[in-house]
């Protein structure tokens, strides 16, 4: 049987040497002990990413495994192509990422005697691997996500980067495994099932994401950040390689953390700058991006360009301080003005082929027409994701402690105050004094946990009962004790800002950037979250994250004195839409055919006319219920669009265990 097999796929694909190398922005492939795939098995697959890599695409077969790799063009664009293996054909791999200290890496693995035909850190990482084996990532400073396939062992390693920057899904079938980029790389093979996760539907109705390791697809699961997978011979086995900090204190001096502030985010910035293709500048006028803007704009030797999202005549507009940004760096800018004038349905539907998972973050909207108007002048833009969550910067940070304060009242009052709130008028801005009052009193009547996730989410425990015809597993009870758990702190700040580190920006707000970039061919790299800033940050005490109603204090100090005065001193606005206005007005129609469809269609899950009655209070103005008709919405677009079955065994009520079952 093996002699047949490698007689059929001999001649179909050149196996590129160690020599030719580049970046990729799409990796999948499988195993296949005990059965032998079609011939086109892994084109397929590969094919799906093409979006992610549409310069190359190429394919590694051997007797037991199938590789594939799509690639966007950045760095050493001459050289060949992916899949890529070693000169004995024994090991190969494909790489998803940039590694920012290959050149390091690769002058020690010189000193150790490894040749080197290329300039390419895909290079580095896998003769990293060969001299260290899984070691190796520790040592890597990126982002990124890998396969390395080893010939001669019958053995599969899968690593992701240590913030989870870049995806990578996986799923058992048998003794079997298969891994992809994106969901819709799995999802080729139809030996896979398409039902419904019900412990990711329980994260998702309450959050808007599904936490880490789930996905809403059972049996498919994501590998969580600074992991490492072991596949050999059938047997699976995996490892962290770095645990996202957490209580390592140290008394910084507003001085001291300033300095050492800089220093981090020079040193950062300038890697992220290496490309050998056209780098922008994602821009929202608010500090966490014009920080990018200025250490990148001290470094580079070229006129830079920034991409920015208005949205004139709304309250949330920050053109103003855009403008005042891209002028001071006398930035190359492109603008776009977000209105209900724009193909707002059409985009949306298209969510539900490049999310994989729903989209049910508002902010992908915006974030999509940024990475379209990105890609017409770059292929690489730096973002300020991620410093929110490490230096406090969000505005539930400072709801949990006015919320610990509150608690102290008798809960009676706190209904009543509730209570009162319904009558209040409702409002059309994208988060009104109704919507934020409202949320804020039901977070007061529950745990300071679960409150936490409540200020960002949707439904809550008694919304998901009464709108649901099954029991869900309580799969987000164990996140949520993940932070109980945590060891006591002096401030219960470092256990919201850990979770989410680990959950919210890596499930959330990583996962929006990466599909929307990466739709339009858009590689986005975010400073903030090189791995020494991480530490850092988990090192200052709260006092210099938030301090009396300054969030990020520690970043605002250093920049103040940089930045155009009114940029470190004006309030964080989202970057996200009207959700509450638009689903009454230019999304109306949307809404309703795909909610009264969806529910309609999934009656055995959802009780319809509980789900209408939402959109009815809402398009009635009787209440603000935007954020959470969006998350339905994305879904049963998204489970149209994939063919997703609520039915069979996923709809039992089963216990989900606490560990993925890949990983047991």
């Amino acid at each position: 049987m093996a002699d047949k097999f490698l007689e059929r796929i001999s001649g179909h694909f050149r196996l590129p040497l160690i020599g030719d190398v580049a970046t990729v922005c799409g990796i999948t492939g499988f195993t296949h002990k005990d059965w032998i795939p079609e011939p086109r098995r892994i084109r397929d697959a590969t094919a799906t990413l093409l979006h992610r890599g549409p310069d190359q695409q190429g394919v590694f077969e051997s007797r037991f495994a199938s590789i594939g790799a799509t690639r966007l063009k950045i760095i050493d664009l001459e050289s060949g192509n992916q899949p890529m293996t070693t000169e004995d054909g024994d090991a190969a791999i494909a790489f998803n990422g940039e590694i920012y200290n290959h050149e390091e890496v690769r002058a020690e693995l010189r000193g150790r005697g490894h040749q080197f035909r290329s300039y390419c850190d895909t290079e580095t990482v896998l003769r990293a691997f060969i001299e260290w084996d899984t070691e190796c990532f520790a040592r890597l400073r990126g982002m990124f996500a890998v396969a390395i396939w080893t010939e001669s062992d019958r053995r599969l390693v899968l690593a992701r980067d240590r913030m989870g920057i870049k995806p990578l899904y996986m799923a058992r079938q048998g003794e079997d495994l298969f891994f992809g980029s994106e969901l819709k790389a799995i999802l080729i093979h139809t030996e896979i099932e398409r039902r419904l996760s019900m412990a990711g539907l329980d994260c998702y109705l309450s959050l808007n994401y599904v936490p880490c390791p789930w996905t809403l697809i059972d049996g498919i699961e994501k590998l969580p950040p600074a992991h490492w997978l072991e596949w050999r011979d059938g047997n699976t086995r995996s490892e962290a390689y770095w645990t996202l900090p957490y209580g390592n204190y140290r008394d910084w001096s507003i001085d001291e953390a300033q300095e050492q502030l800089d220093s981090l985010l020079k040193n950062s910035i300038r890697e992220h700058l290496i490309s050998d293709v056209p780098l922008g500048v994602w821009l929202s006028g608010g500090i966490d991006s014009s920080t990018i803007l200025h250490y990148a704009a001290a470094v580079s030797s070229k006129r830079l360009k920034t991409y920015s999202i208005s949205f004139r005549g709304r309250s949330f507009d920050e053109s103003v301080y855009i403008r005042q940004v891209s002028s001071h760096y006398g930035t190359d800018h492109a603008e776009l003005d977000l209105n209900s004038g724009e193909n707002l349905a059409d985009a949306i539907e298209e969510f539900a082929y490049y999310s994989d998972e729903p989209s049910a973050d508002a902010g992908a909207l915006p974030v999509w027409f940024l990475a379209k108007l990105s890609k017409t002048g770059t292929t690489v833009a730096l973002s300020g994701e991620g410093a929110d969550e490490l230096f406090g910067g969000y505005l539930t940070y400072r709801a949990d402690r006015l919320a610990a304060q509150m608690r102290k009242l008798p809960a009676n009052v706190l209904r009543l105050a509730l209570d009162g709130m319904r009558h209040w008028p409702v409002s059309d801005e994208k988060i009104g004094f109704d919507y934020k009052a409202t949320r804020f009193l039901e977070g007061c009547l529950l745990s300071a946990y679960r409150a936490h996730t409540h200020w960002n989410g949707t439904f809550s425990e008694a919304e998901k009962r009464s709108m649901l015809r099954v029991s869900l597993p309580g799969a987000l009870d164990g996140r949520l004790k993940e932070m109980r758990d945590l060891p006591a702190a002096k401030d219960r700040l470092a256990s919201y800002l850990w979770f989410d580190q680990k959950y919210f920006l890596a499930d959330d707000i990583l996962v929006k950037s990466d599909r929307m970039s990466m739709a339009h061919s858009v590689e986005v790299r975010p400073p903030f979250l090189d791995h020494r800033i991480v530490e850092f940050a988990a090192s200052l005490p709260a006092a210099l994250k938030i301090r009396g109603s300054c969030q990020k204090f520690v970043l605002k100090e250093l920049m103040k004195d940089k930045l155009p005065p009114s940029i470190p001193l004006r309030k964080k606005v989202g970057f996200d839409i009207p959700t509450h206005e638009w689903l009454r007005g230019p999304l109306r129609s949307l809404l309703m055919e795909t909610i009264f469809t969806g529910a309609s269609q999934h009656d055995e899950l959802f009780q319809p006319s509980i789900v209408e009655t939402y959109v009815k209070r809402h398009l009635e103005r009787r209440a603000n219920y935007g954020y959470h008709l969006w998350g339905l919405m994305l879904l049963f677009l998204w489970m149209k669009k994939w063919r997703i079955q609520a039915t069979g065994d996923s709809m039992a009520e089963r216990v989900v265990p606490e560990r993925a079952a890949i990983f047991t």
